[in-house]
C-alpha cells in the first residue's frame, strides 16, 4: 500500500554517485495519489510476463532487461494506437480494463517519484520521440507524450547521413555511456518515427561488502560446469526468506527505497523457477523475507550485458501481434504505419560498492506498404536477480546469472 500521499515537488540537485558528481537542474513534481495501483499492478504483470517469455528463447543464457524500460516505451506508443490495435497491446501490457487516461497520470506521477525516490541513487529516466521531418504526426499524441511521460520530441531528417549518430548520441548521454549505439546508419527511408526510453541506475549498498573479505569461489554454470569467481562475502543480519523451492535475500541501496532480491532455487533448475515466477509467486517470496541474524552471504562479482535484442516475437506471444502487422490501427499518431522492430538492450555491474544498471528500449515505427548452524546464502549457481522499487513495485530490471561471462 501506498503510503498517505501529498503533492511533493522537489528541485534536482547535485547527485552523488561512485564516480564523482554529476549536475542535473530539473523541476520534478508528483502526486502519490495519482498513481493507480491498477497501472503498477499492471507493469508488475507484464515484467514477470516479458521475463519468462524472453527466458524461454535464452533458457541457457544470462538474461537482462528492464521491464520498465520495455513498458514505458510501448506505454508511450500505445497512446497512438485504436481499435483491435490498441486492445492487443492493453493485453500485451497487461493495461486491459485500465482507462489510458489512468495510464498516463499514473506515468506522469510514477517517473518522477523513481526518479526522485532515494537522494543516494542516480535513477534518471529519459524518453524521446523523433519523427521523420514534415510527416503529419497529431498534435495531439506529441502534447500527451510531454506531458505525461515527459518525452523531447524531436523533427529530424532521416536521409541525412548523421541521423542515427544523433539518435545515438541522445542514448548514450541518457544512459551515461553504458549504452552508446542503438540504430545503424543508414536509417530505413520508410521509418516514420522512433520512441526511445532509457533508464540509468546507479547505487551503493546500504551494507557495503568489505573488499578484503571476497574471496577466489567456484560459481558452477548451468550445464554444470565450475569456474572461478570473485566472491563477495559478509556476514550481518540481512532480509532473508526461504520456501519450498527457493531461498531469497534482499539488499538495500541507500536509503532503503529500491533492493535487489537475489532468489536462488534449491534444485539448481533455474528456469523452472522462472517458469513459475509471477506475481502471486513473487508476492509469497517476499512475505517470506524477515530479518535473519548473522547470515553468510556470498555473491558473486558479476557483469552482464544482454542485447541489442529484437522484442517483436515475445511481444507477439504476449497478445500484441496486430501492432507489427501493415494494417495496425496507429491512427491517433497518423495513418498507414505500424511497428516494424522493437530493440532492447541493458547493461549491469554488480561490485562490493553497489550496482550500476542501464537500459534502453527503441520502437521504430514503419509506413505500411531449516539449519541449527548458522543460515547462508551463497549464490553458487544460477540465480535470478530484480531492481525494484518497495513503495510502487516497479520492477526496475530483472536478470538471471546462470553462467560466468
Amino acid at each position: 500500500m501506498f503510503k498517505k500521499a501529498i503533492a511533493i515537488t522537489l528541485i534536482m540537485g547535485l547527485l552523488l554517485s561512485w564516480a564523482g558528481c554529476t549536475s542535473q537542474e530539473k523541476k520534478l513534481e508528483y502526486d502519490m495519489n495519482n498513481i493507480d495501483t491498477q497501472v503498477t499492478g499492471g507493469n508488475e504483470d507484464f515484467a514477470f510476463n516479458v521475463f519468462r517469455e524472453l527466458n524461454n528463447e535464452e533458457s541457457k543464457e544470462n538474461l537482462f532487461i528492464s521491464p520498465l524500460s520495455i513498458s514505458t516505451a510501448l506505454s508511450m506508443t500505445y497512446n497512438g494506437a485504436e481499435g483491435k490495435t490498441k486492445e492487443d497491446m492493453a493485453k500485451a501490457l497487461s493495461y486491459a480494463g485500465i482507462d489510458i487516461t489512468a495510464v498516463n497520470t499514473s506515468y506522469k506521477n510514477l517517473l518522477p517519484y523513481l526518479s526522485n525516490v532515494d537522494e543516494q541513487v542516480d535513477l534518471d529516466i529519459s524518453n524521446s520521440i523523433w519523427y521523420r521531418m514534415g510527416q503529419p504526426i497529431k498534435e495531439e499524441f506529441i502534447t500527451t507524450n510531454k506531458e505525461a511521460f515527459d518525452a523531447e520530441i524531436s523533427e529530424i531528417d532521416f536521409s541525412q547521413p548523421d541521423a542515427a549518430d544523433t539518435i545515438n548520441k541522445w542514448i548514450k548521454e541518457s544512459t551515461k555511456g553504458k549504452i552508446e549505439k542503438m540504430l545503424n546508419p543508414p536509417l530505413p527511408s520508410d521509418v516514420i518515427m522512433y520512441l526511445i526510453n532509457a533508464v540509468y541506475f546507479k547505487g551503493n549498498w546500504t551494507y557495503e561488502f568489505d573488499k578484503d573479505n571476497t574471496y577466489p569461489g567456484i560459481f558452477t554454470n548451468i550445464d554444470g560446469t565450475e569456474e572461478d569467481v570473485d566472491m563477495m562475502s559478509m556476514t550481518r543480519t540481512v532480509d532473508y526468506g526461504k520456501g519450498d523451492d527457493y531461498e531469497v535475500l534482499r539488499l538495500p541501496y541507500g536509503n532503503k527505497k529500491l533492493y535487489m532480491y537475489f532468489i536462488l532455487p534449491y534444485n539448481s533448475n533455474i528456469n523452472e523457477l522462472i517458469d513459475s515466477l509471477d506475481s502471486e509467486k513473487f508476492n509469497a517470496i517476499r512475505e517470506s523475507i524477515a530479518d535473519e541474524d548473522e547470515v553468510i552471504v556470498g555473491i558473486p562479482r558479476y557483469k552482464v550485458e544482454y542485447g541489442i535484442k529484437n522484442l517483436n516475437d515475445v511481444l507477439k506471444k504476449m497478445g500484441m501481434a496486430s501492432a507489427f502487422e501493415m494494417d495496425a490501427d496507429f491512427s491517433k499518431i497518423r495513418e498507414g504505419i505500424f511497428i516494424s522492430r522493437v530493440l532492447h538492450k541493458a547493461v549491469i555491474e554488480v561490485n562490493e560498492e553497489g550496482s550500476e544498471a542501464a537500459a534502453v528500449t527503441v520502437v521504430e515505427m514503419l509506413e505500411s506498404a531449516e539449519m541449527e548452524d548458522p543460515t547462508s546464502f551463497v549464490a553458487d549457481r544460477p540465480f535470478v536477480f530484480a531492481i525494484r522499487d518497495e513503495e510502487t513495485g516497479t520492477m526496475l530490471f530483472m536478470g538471471k546469472y546462470c553462467k560466468t561471462q
